[in-house]
């Protein structure tokens, strides 16, 4: 009897140890190791600019020979349009401008000379009537001729002169500096104006690619009739791929240029490729509430395509084997000073730690609390003061 009383009282004294100690909890320990803080956005792939090819003539199609989705080079035929009416006038603009040359060769040729024998002649004329002229006036004085002659002489001198004036602005005129050379010359000019404005409307009937990409749309088969300004193609140069993704403004302080991340294409997703920040759009969208952002590709992978979706994880934040506690642990943790209980003594201990990044479910201790720490999950329903007996792991 006496062994199973002494036994009966170990027992109860071991109970009241056990909850004089508190209940078994588990408790969670800080540790060191690396932390990296992310922003994950969803984009999409995008060359620098896209190419909209549009028709510059109206016209019928006659044939198109790629497809959608075809690589091509620079100069490569797009479209070709049905050249007749352009054909046509390039030739009526190329006879305009051989009757314009023709004229201009034939003022130099021909009315520049014959302007030139007109201005010899004349100053002989004038020449021989100012000769009469000066004999009749003499006559007149000795009184050998009467005053009829002597004024029909002077007549006849006034109208040499005038023709010789009038020959020899003639003459000025038909001069590399002169009205009708001047004329001449800008009817040449127009006439090689319209010769090329013809033979580019001829060329815009065979619609080329500014530049090599890949043609990533086509809307017009052979047969259609076309206008001018109507979309044709689009082309996605060949260049440098960048990532499009809209950024919660929230996150924009976060941010900087450079930056490094890392994406997966949502068609092969356990395929990453390395990305960095390239461009912030100093806006942001009123409607939304995002900045858009780019990111440049040091090697983009093949598979890649036009407007594909991507997933960016942008690493903001480094912090090498910083002290760690999860924030499983953190109560009012969307207050100005989260608190956690920790395990010190037996007893439950309030803690307001520092803290920095948070990522992964776990947060940076910067002051308060130290590695090897117990603190217990915000779950736990006790309070401050209250024993607790850490459970056996």
């Amino acid at each position: 009897m006496r062994l199973l009383a002494l036994a009966a009282l170990l027992a109860l004294a071991a109970l009241g140890w056990r909850l004089w100690q508190g209940p078994p909890l588990e408790t969670l320990e800080l540790r060191r190791q690396d932390l990296v803080q992310t922003v994950v956005v969803s984009g999409h792939v995008e060359t620098p600019h896209r190419a909209d090819i549009a028709a510059q003539i109206t016209g019928t199609v006659l044939e198109v020979p790629v497809r959608e989705g075809q690589a091509v080079k620079a100069g490569d035929l797009l479209v070709a349009l049905n050249p007749a009416e352009a054909q046509a006038a390039l030739a009526q603009a190329d006879a305009a401008l051989v009757q314009a040359r023709a004229q201009r060769r034939q003022l130099e040729e021909l009315q520049r000379p014959q302007a030139e024998l007109a201005l010899r002649q004349s100053a002989a004329t004038l020449d021989t009537t100012r000769a009469s002229a000066d004999r009749a006036e003499a006559l007149f004085a000795q009184g050998f001729i009467g005053q009829a002659a002597r004024d029909e002489a002077q007549r006849a001198l006034v109208l040499a002169d005038a023709q010789w004036r009038s020959a020899q602005r003639a003459l000025e005129a038909l001069a590399p500096n002169g009205s009708q050379f001047a004329l001449a010359v800008a009817a040449v000019g127009s006439a090689e104006a319209n010769a090329a404005a013809a033979a580019a409307r001829l060329a815009y009937t065979r619609v080329r690619a500014p530049q090599a990409g890949l043609l990533i749309a086509r809307n017009v088969e052979a047969g259609d009739v076309v206008q001018a300004g109507k979309l044709l193609m689009t082309l996605s140069p060949a260049g440098q791929t960048q990532l499009v993704a809209d950024v919660d403004e929230k996150n924009l302080r976060l941010l900087a240029l450079g930056q490094a991340a890392l994406a997966s294409a949502d068609a092969y997703p356990q395929r990453r490729f390395d990305a960095r920040l390239a461009y912030i759009n100093p806006g942001v969208n009123a409607q939304t509430g995002a900045v858009q952002v780019k990111f440049d590709l040091p090697a983009p992978p093949a598979e890649l395509r036009q407007d594909m979706t991507v997933s960016i994880d942008i690493e903001v934040a480094r912090r090498p084997q910083a002290l760690l506690l999860p924030v499983a642990a953190l109560r009012e943790p969307a207050s100005a000073a989260p608190w956690v209980l920790r395990v010190v003594e037996g007893r439950a201990e309030r803690c307001v730690p520092k803290l920095g990044l948070r990522a992964g479910g776990w947060v940076e201790v910067l002051e308060g609390l130290a590695a090897g720490d117990r603190v217990l999950p915000a779950t736990a329903g006790l309070a401050v003061g209250d024993r607790v007996r850490v459970a056996a792991p």
